[in-house]
């Protein structure tokens, strides 16, 4: 069984990082970090290791391809309601992400994005399965 996820991102710059994930609201576990990395909660059970490009590398052994011109990952998080995809989102884009989309709403589904500093990006939703149309999953 699975108990824990940590996705791993590398980050140019660890300070400007962490100071964009506290400006979301999201806490740090001081036992994961210090100078080769931070560990920004999402929740009791997933986070995020920010971790340097060098530090990044030696774990991955593999380049690390620059993530402002390339996509290999997408992060998608599910949010309480529509009202707080907005709140995250406007609150990234006022700590320095830049918006990758404007609204995607479906009706039992609603989005936005954004690529964080470090150009990952990130897509919030929020979901109501029981107003999914007939078929469409």
């Amino acid at each position: 069984m699975i108990r824990h996820v940590f996705l791993s991102l590398p980050v140019a710059d660890l300070d400007r990082a962490k100071a964009f994930f506290a400006a979301l609201g999201l806490g740090f576990d001081p036992r994961f970090g210090g100078a080769d990395g931070a560990c920004v909660l999402l929740n009791e059970r997933i986070a995020v290791m920010l971790l340097p490009r060098a530090t990044f590398e030696r774990y991955a052994h593999k380049p690390v391809p620059d993530p402002m011109t390339t996509t290999q990952h997408l992060i998608a998080i599910t949010l309480d309601s529509r009202e707080a995809v907005d709140d995250l989102h406007d609150r990234a884009v006022a700590a320095g992400a830049a918006s990758s989309n404007e609204r995607d709403d479906y009706g039992f589904m609603y989005q936005r994005g954004f690529h964080d500093p470090d150009g990952h990006p990130w897509a919030l939703t929020w979901m109501d399965p029981s107003r999914m149309p007939a078929g469409s999953a």
